[in-house]
């Protein structure tokens, strides 16, 4: 609003100079020295538009060649008067005119040629990449790592202290699973740190009336305009609703994991029983489960399986199969 305001301010502006132009001058009516004025102001928010819009380096390009084209047609104008000297006055204003319009087209339109200047004069600063906060969960589960090797993470990838300190209250538990979980994170950590570039970064980010690890992520989140890295389901709903950006490692595998469609067969090994009677539960390389209905009798042995549809959850994607054979097929 403030915008429009400076621009209606502007015509008003324009028209009473305009006016009171047209008052000293005698000849000119007042009423046409207002839209005169009027004009003028167009025209310098139409400039003001367009220039909005273009790069600096155009605009530099522009002014310089319309002052060189103007100092070429004035120069000419001289010459011009001097040798038909009846024709002064109009070549006087005319090729002064038609000089700086052709320099600044040919300014604006030819400045992006010169690359080495333009690299010299107006360096561009790299856009700045938005910071990625690792959770305790993502360095556990460890996939994030193998991302980042990939190259698919551009980073940073930050890890506050407080995730760090909450690792290290995971490996020193006298639960021997916690430790063993808590240790693998210290080992991914490493492997992130020693990836090529500078992607990871250790940072003593900390909000000090929050004892909460996740409320603390969010809150850092929305503070530095980063996003959250994670595999804990509540966390990303509490993220979400919270109106902060989450990469769930999680949901990016299942994404990548193949599509199974209805009717199409696989061999799968039967590793154990199923919620339901008969079934049986097998795995596929990538982790997702498979469950075979009346597959308990064939647990411990690989199977030809038929899919019968596909159930997405927010954990992973099972799929539902049926035996295709009544035998098993030997491995």
């Amino acid at each position: 609003m403030s915008r429009l305001r400076a621009r209606v301010l502007v015509l008003v502006a324009g028209a009473g100079l305009g006016y009171a132009v047209g008052i000293n001058a005698a000849p000119w009516p007042r009423a046409t020295g207002a839209v005169a004025g009027v004009v003028v102001a167009l025209l310098a928010l139409a400039a003001e538009a367009l220039g909005g819009r273009a790069r600096i380096e155009r605009l530099v390009w522009g002014l310089t060649g319309g002052l060189a084209g103007l100092a070429v047609g004035w120069l000419l104008a001289l010459a011009a008067e001097a040798a038909v000297p009846l024709a002064g006055r109009v070549l006087a204003v005319l090729l002064p005119m038609l000089g700086g319009w052709l320099g600044a087209a040919l300014g604006v339109r030819r400045g992006d040629d010169l690359t080495g200047l333009n690299a010299l004069l107006f360096p561009r600063r790299a856009p700045e990449r938005s910071l990625k906060l690792l959770d305790t969960s993502a360095i556990i589960d460890g996939r994030i790592a193998d991302l980042a090797a990939t190259g698919f993470v551009d980073g940073p990838l930050v890890i506050p202290a407080f995730v760090l300190r909450e690792l290290q209250h995971i490996a020193d538990s006298t639960d021997p699973r916690k430790r063993t979980r808590g240790k693998r994170g210290f080992d991914v950590v490493q492997r992130l740190q020693r990836l090529p570039g500078g992607l990871t970064d250790v940072r003593d980010l900390d909000l000090p009336g929050l004892t909460d690890v996740d409320r603390k992520l969010v809150e850092l989140a929305k503070t530095h305009g980063a996003k959250v890295v994670t595999t804990d389901y509540n966390l990303n709903k509490l993220a979400e609703v919270s109106g902060v950006a989450v990469l769930n490692v999680n949901e990016l595998a299942n994404a990548l994991k193949p599509a199974a469609v209805a009717g199409e067969t696989m061999t799968v090994h039967v590793v154990r029983e199923g919620k339901e009677a008969g079934q049986g539960v097998a795995y596929l390389d990538d982790g997702t489960m498979v469950v075979v209905d009346q597959g308990k009798r064939w647990i411990g042995q690989s199977v030809d399986v038929a899919v019968t549809s596909v159930l997405q959850t927010p954990s992973g994607r099972i799929i539902f199969t049926r035996l295709r054979d009544e035998e098993p097929a030997r491995a």
